[in-house]
């Protein structure tokens, strides 16, 4: 069952290793086949080492496995929420990296403060809000999908497709597993830079002219950058 899904979901994984992402095992792929809604999802806290195509989870949206002999991720209802509010989305992607952990722990977004940044997310990498002890205990990880949403209500998350959860870390998303990881990547470089930018020069604004024409020039409607697809 969704065997070349779960080939490029067990790739993904091990592509956080390969990118310095994850250590342990701290970190999460996941990809949804939209024609059957079945979730694809590294199981929960198995070694990067020895991983392969054949561990990987299969669960509902509901969160029941349908495929798989071992537990998924303890994110998945995270996962889950996440397919569910955002329809385009086609993979999710959770780690604790260090740089954009850090702003997650700080509870602040992170500033769009360069065309680096620009060239991938339209708008500041939004921190959610605090969940209430309420959240917490009733359905922890299915309220961290909830909170995530919360924060994209006035955002397109295709635009800016990355968040940080207050105290705890980023998830990514693209409409592949691979496009989910390159996110994850590119949202880890833009929190250092970020941090750095701002240690040099804490008043530093990025001009709104530049975001525009960064962000268009890649994903506008007469995009230019790269090559043609035939």
């Amino acid at each position: 069952m969704l065997e070349k899904l779960k080939q490029e979901v067990c790739e993904a994984n091990l592509d956080l290793v390969h990118h310095g992402l994850v250590i342990l095992t701290w970190g999460n792929v996941s990809a949804i086949d939209r024609e059957t809604n079945l979730v694809v999802i590294k199981p929960s806290g198995v070694s990067y080492d020895n991983m392969t195509a054949e561990d990987m989870v299969v669960v509902d949206l509901e969160g029941n496995v349908v495929e798989g002999t071992l537990r998924p991720s303890s994110d998945t209802p995270t996962h889950l929420v996440i397919y569910k509010s955002f329809p385009e989305v086609g993979a999710v992607v959770h780690t604790h990296s260090t740089y954009a952990t850090a702003w997650a722990q700080a509870c602040l977004p992170i500033p769009n403060l360069g065309t680096t940044h620009s060239d991938t997310f339209h708008c500041d990498i939004p921190c959610t809000t605090n969940m209430t002890a309420e959240q917490i205990t009733r359905a922890y990880e299915a309220e961290t999908g909830t909170v995530i949403a919360d924060a994209f209500k006035d955002m397109e998350p295709m635009h800016t497709p990355a968040v940080l959860v207050a105290h705890h870390g980023p998830f990514t998303w693209g409409k592949s597993a691979k496009e989910a990881v390159q996110n994850s990547v590119i949202l880890e470089q833009v929190a250092r830079m970020a941090s750095i930018t701002l240690a040099l020069n804490p008043k530093v604004e990025m001009d709104k002219n530049m975001i525009e024409k960064h962000y268009d020039r890649k994903h506008g409607a007469n995009a230019y950058y790269g090559q043609i697809k035939k």
